[in-house]
């Protein structure tokens, strides 16, 4: 039977519904029940490892020998923050994608209503005494081209969300093919074709070296006026300082931002180096989009779906090296 050793730490109901569900499939084993001597043998000896982030959790190659561990589930669905020269090459790592899809497609939809009713700017003006319905503007969604770049689980599940609002979608994902039905399908050789025909971009797309910096100061010129883009990925897939500039001086142009460049996730603390939230233009949230009510349960029940097709010898989903 196969060891599988939690390597987070977690509530004693989140234990109990983990030994439930590996059941007669393996025997689970939770780190911070152990010293950090024992806990280190625990890592050694794996055959599977759960993790949310390995680099936090003191699970790489430099201190631990991991060439006995075969496979690591990813508690998060993205993977940036992991460092795959830090493991073995045969020992095959899987992020938790899909896992959070619905409520991040929801707080994507959230956003591009906010910006494209002009929510944020008609709330301050209200709150400064100012009511001028007549010249008080916003955007219909109706009718509008909505770019999604990262057609995947979050993108299809943001497509499903807008669907009723009858916009014309333009989807970017790595094959150029999708069975959904959408006005555009291509790849990142088609971005720019979308950017200058999408009234709103969502950035869903996950964050590697080939769309690190995505979007710069010359791709954010392509963008109409008063474009609305909307980005709950990674803050690395925009040019900061070009996001900066092009909001300062584009006050038509709207951005809703959930990932940040700098954030505790991965980096211990959250940092801006430019004054962001001092344009009307933006709306922020801090990295929530997937924090609804039981949506770390949900994540960690999709985590052990794949654990156990690993088990199982099917395919397993998500690998990321």
């Amino acid at each position: 039977m196969m060891k599988v050793v939690v390597t987070y730490k977690t509530s004693d109901k989140e234990k109990e519904f983990i030994k439930n569900t590996l059941n007669n499939e393996a025997t689970v084993y939770f780190i911070d029940e152990y010293s950090d001597k024992e806990a280190t043998n625990l890592i050694q000896q794996a055959d599977v490892l759960l993790s949310w982030n390995p680099s936090r959790e003191g699970i790489n190659k430099n201190k631990l020998s991991l060439n006995h561990v075969k496979f690591m589930q990813l508690l998060s669905a993205g993977y940036d923050h992991v460092q795959l020269e830090d493991f073995p090459t045969a020992l095959k790592i899987a992020a938790n994608q899909g896992a959070y899809a619905e409520p991040m497609a929801e707080h994507v939809v959230a956003m591009l209503l906010a910006l494209n009713k002009r929510l944020p700017i008609y709330h301050k003006q209200m709150a400064e005494g100012h009511f001028d319905q007549l010249k008080s503007l916003t955007r219909f969604l109706k009718g509008s081209v909505v770019g999604i770049i990262g057609f995947g689980s979050i993108g299809k599940a943001t497509a499903r969300l807008l669907k009723p609002f009858g916009v014309r979608l333009m989807a970017i994902n790595t094959s150029g093919k999708t069975d959904q039905e959408v006005e555009f399908i291509g790849t990142l050789a088609d971005l720019d074709y979308v950017l200058k025909n999408a009234d709103n971009l969502i950035l869903t797309i996950a964050l590697n070296k080939e769309t690190m910096g995505l979007l710069n100061k010359q791709r954010l010129e392509l963008m109409k006026d008063d474009a609305v883009l909307v980005n709950v990925a990674r803050g690395g897939l925009i040019d900061e300082q070009a996001l900066y500039n092009h909001l300062s001086t584009h006050p038509d142009f709207y951005a809703g931002i959930d990932a940040w460049w700098v954030e505790p996730f991965k980096d211990n603390r959250f940092e801006l180096h430019y004054p962001f939230f001092e344009l009307p233009n933006l709306l922020g949230s801090p990295h929530n989009s997937a924090m609804v009510d039981e949506a770390l349960h949900l994540g960690t029940q999709h985590a052990l779906e794949n654990v156990l097709r690993f088990i199982r010898r099917s395919e397993v989903k998500g690998i990321i090296n």
